[in-house]
């Protein structure tokens, strides 16, 4: 069951993303893909050791408990990868969305990937509103910085708009966060 979960959370993981950011960089993605393969081998290995308890195969439920030491030990070492790892994470994730903000009038798709994250996570620009004033130039922010969406709040700053990041996303994005706190579980 702990695989099938963990391919679930992968797969949801990485249509977030790819819903959300419009990825320049590979390495973004490869937590979700990642997170798959551990499930998939997970699933595999528990498979295998249920056959091996139901024929009685010492040699196989042997098996079994040898893949699932090194399965610990693996995780171990993923947990402390991303631990380590976490800063590097966070500045692709904070590049991918400058250069998403900076694309944003170039597309569609990227207008509607910033204006998604900034919706979901009630912020404005990568550090904050101002960050929209070098890619604008008229001093308005895109209304998905409103509190209160409506066409055209963004031109009016000094209404009701996000101010900066919230606290948790200047430390890590939120993505991130999930991510690390999922390998963190495993």
């Amino acid at each position: 069951i702990c695989g099938i979960a963990l391919i679930v959370i992968g797969i949801m993981v990485q249509m977030s993303l790819h819903k959300t950011l419009m990825i320049t960089n590979a390495s973004a993605s490869g937590a979700p893909i990642v997170i798959i393969v551990v499930g998939v081998v997970i699933f595999f290995i528990a498979f295998f050791g249920c056959c091996g308890a139901w024929k009685e195969s010492y040699c196989m439920v042997t098996m079994f408990a040898v893949l699932l030491t090194l399965i610990f030990l693996v995780e171990i070492a993923a947990a402390i990868a991303g631990y380590i790892f976490k800063d590097k994470v966070k500045d692709v994730f904070s590049t991918a969305l400058e250069d998403s903000m900076k694309k944003y009038n170039q597309s569609a798709d990227f207008r509607e990937a910033v204006d998604t994250i900034q919706a979901d996570f009630h912020c404005c620009g990568s550090n904050n509103y101002t960050d929209w004033f070098n890619i604008r130039h008229n001093n308005s922010v895109p209304d998905s910085c409103c509190k209160t969406r409506a066409p055209g709040c963004g031109n009016n700053i000094t209404r009701d708009i996000y101010q900066k990041v919230r606290p948790h996303m200047r430390t890590r994005t939120h993505v991130h966060s999930h991510l690390f706190n999922t390998v963190q579980y495993i």
